[in-house]
This record gives C-alpha cells, structure tokens and sequence, in this order.
C-alpha cells in the first residue's frame, strides 16, 4: 500500500501520517523530516536545503527525487507506505511513477486534505514541534496545546517554531508556491481516479481522527 498525502501546508499532513502509521503499521515518509535531519546535523544536502527553505522555497527537485527514490528502495519490505509531502509538482510525480513502476508497484491512494487559507495561517503560526528528532511530536497553542507550556507530552523534550512557519510572510509565499505548484497533483491524481478528499477544520469541529477514520472507511 503506497498513499500519498496532498494539501497545503498546516492541514495537518503530518499529523493524519501519524496516525495512519500507528493504526497500520506502515511507515511515514516524511520530506520536511529528512531535510530537518540533514539540516540538523550540518551536511552539505541539509546546506543546500536550508539555502530554499528558510525563504520559503521549495528543494530542488532533483534533490528530493534522489533523495526518495533512495528511501523507497531502503523501505522496500514495508507493509505500507504513507508519503508526506512528495510529491510536490507534476515532474516528480511523473518521476514517482517512473521508480514505482521499474518495482512493479503503482500509487494506490492520494488523499487531499483541505483546510480555510485564514486559519492554515494561524495554526501555522501556533504550531510546536518536538525538538526530539526521535519522537517528531506536532501541538497547536491554540487548539492542540502541551500539557505544559513548550514541553512535548509524548518524551518531555523541548517544543520548538520551525523557523519556516515564524514569519507570516514566508508562509504566504509556501502557500502561493503550493497553489501554483502543488495543486495541479489534484487533477493529475484525479485522471487516475485514486484521490479521496477530505476537509480539516476547526470550522466544522473536524479534525484529524475524523478524518482518518474516514479514510480507513474508503480505503478498505
């Protein structure tokens, strides 16, 4: 089972990953966290990433295919795969397809997860990360707070901002680049007939359980 996980950043990508991998035993293939790590520790990939990402850009495709397709091959027993923030535009579907296809395997699933543009922006905002790269642990101050302030519930590490989501105006500028880039995947996946939408929003009191259940509903 490989899924993908589309929508803009702040729905809550991460998050419905998560709980999918607990329920399934599948494994969450995370983008954003594998630039993290190299960023962390200070290699020459992390370098380069952090030169786009701190300005709101997104890694160059090449490096990010690489990147995956190195990943996949390394997770090539998984019972399941859940994709998190790959692919990002048309080139590197096409190149997913490319490396799924050489394995005999395809995309079984993409789901769309979609949330009002004002409130991505304030859970953006409010959102906290664990500072333990072993636990990863996500909060919102707002409506997913710590038990206590800035210390992550699940292994008591430090919460940390991400430094990409500590400027409203580098935000605006991902979630332009995800409206031109990233959402022609909707009706790229669309074609395939493989895409499952669904709507997170403290709108309409729906959050993420919902919507995985929801999914596991349709999947099955």
């Amino acid at each position: 089972m490989l899924i993908i996980l589309l929508g803009a950043q702040g729905t809550g990508k991460g998050t419905v990953a998560g709980i999918l991998s607990k329920r399934n035993n599948w494994i969450q293939l995370s983008t954003g966290d594998i630039f993290r790590e190299n960023i962390a520790k200070g290699t020459e990939l992390g370098i380069e990433a952090d030169k786009h990402i701190s300005k709101g850009c997104l890694v160059p495709d090449e490096i990010t295919i690489s990147m995956v397709e190195k990943r996949l091959e390394e997770l090539n027993d998984a019972p399941g795969i859940i994709l998190d923030g790959f692919p990002r535009n048309i080139i590197q579907a096409e190149k997913l397809d490319e490396i799924l296809s050489k394995k005999g395997q395809k995309v079984d699933w993409v789901v769309n997860l979609e949330t009002p543009r004002e409130e991505i922006i304030t859970r953006m905002l409010n959102r906290r990360v664990c500072s333990n790269q072993d636990c990863k642990s996500t909060f919102n101050i707002e409506i997913f707070p710590p038990k206590v302030d800035g210390i992550c519930d699940v292994c008591g590490s430090e919460l940390k901002i991400r430094e990409d989501d500590s400027d409203p105006k580098a935000i605006e500028k991902r979630l332009e680049i995800y409206d031109t880039q990233t959402k022609p995947l909707i009706d790229f996946y669309n074609k395939k007939g493989i895409v499952i939408v669904e709507e997170i929003s403290k709108r309409i009191n729906r959050f993420a359980e919902e919507a995985c259940d929801d999914i596991m509903e349709k999947i099955k």
